[in-house]
């Protein structure tokens, strides 16, 4: 492997880019194929939208949902690093990216775009109509959001947005058009959990971030980013107790529910007290500890999904 793939420091290359010729090392890359967090933080709200609603039982349509999160999530990445180039090569993290280092041309880049987008069209095509037409309406979102650092200090606030519209689409796949309040409340707490850990992300680019003029909610939040992040958090557990509470009515069954959510609110709570705001290293571990976040609350949305 090249030691120009070696050493991007969030880089989990050891598996899938240590099986892979190396004329694709690079494309794989692009589309972060080697850091798999991503596409676990897109797939997770697909999931909580499809286990709420009742669909547990519907293992292909997750299987397809996970599938479509690896190549959107490869998609967006490709064309966030064509639309960030000039940024990305004077940031010491992002400046070994493929396009930021002439290894991938922007031609070549925009092609391997293409061919994301048509896998995630297979996908798209697995589903209802009115979830196609969710899913399509994220698109003008996700093309907007690499100008969002350019224009304001909270581009989290637009991410929190596009990175976790999979939860509408699961659930009106499942449920269709019915519940929308608590499909609204659901979402809320998936943008507040999104913003929150993206901040926790962007604190490995503070300083980098300041130097080049960019906008970042780890900037934003200055001395305070532990007390932000750990109201972002609050108000999406407030949102998600709210949801469970209303689907089961109260009663007993609403205590379960929100028994059910005790062991993500923990987790929340564990990032926030050992977040350390000016260590890269333990940033990056609470920001992939999501992973473990995202499977406890599929498990929640199961239980109430299905009680």
């Amino acid at each position: 492997m090249s030691e120009t793939v070696q050493i991007v420091p969030d880089s989990e290359h050891r598996g899938i880019m240590g099986l892979l010729p190396a004329a694709a090392r690079d494309y794989a890359s692009l589309a972060r194929l080697d850091r798999p967090i991503g596409w676990w933080l897109l797939f997770w709200p697909c999931a909580w939208g499809v286990l709420l609603a009742g669909g547990a039982h519907r293992w292909g349509l997750l299987l397809w949902l996970l599938l479509g999160s690896v190549v959107m999530r490869g998609a967006g990445c490709v064309y966030n690093d064509i639309v960030d180039v000039d940024i990305d090569r004077r940031v010491a993290r992002t400046a070994l990216r493929p396009i930021a280092s002439g290894r991938v041309s922007k031609k070549s880049a925009w092609a391997w775009l293409i061919g994301l987008c048509l896998i995630g069209l297979v996908v798209l095509l697995q589903l209802r109509w009115q979830a196609q037409v969710v899913a399509l309406g994220a698109l003008a979102l996700v093309a907007a959001y690499p100008f969002m650092k350019r224009i304001t200090g909270w581009p989290q606030a637009w991410l929190g947005l596009v990175f976790t519209w999979g939860a509408p689409v699961g659930w009106v796949e499942v449920a269709g058009l019915a519940h929308l309040s608590t499909l609204a409340l659901l979402y809320a707490g998936c943008w507040a959990w999104c913003m929150a850990y993206d901040t926790i992300y962007a604190l490995q680019d503070r300083e980098d971030d300041a130097l080049v003029g960019i906008g970042s909610s780890a900037l934003s939040f200055g001395g305070h980013v532990r007390i932000g992040v750990a109201g972002l958090y609050t108000f999406a557990v407030a949102c998600w107790a709210a949801d469970f509470w209303m689907l089961r009515g109260g009663g007993a069954g609403g205590w379960l529910a929100l028994a059910a959510l005790l062991p993500v609110a923990l987790h929340f709570l564990w990032q926030v007290g050992t977040l350390k705001q000016d260590d890269g290293g333990n940033a990056l571990a609470r920001f992939r500890s999501n992973r473990l976040a995202g499977l406890l609350m599929a498990l929640a949305c199961l239980v109430v999904g299905n009680a």
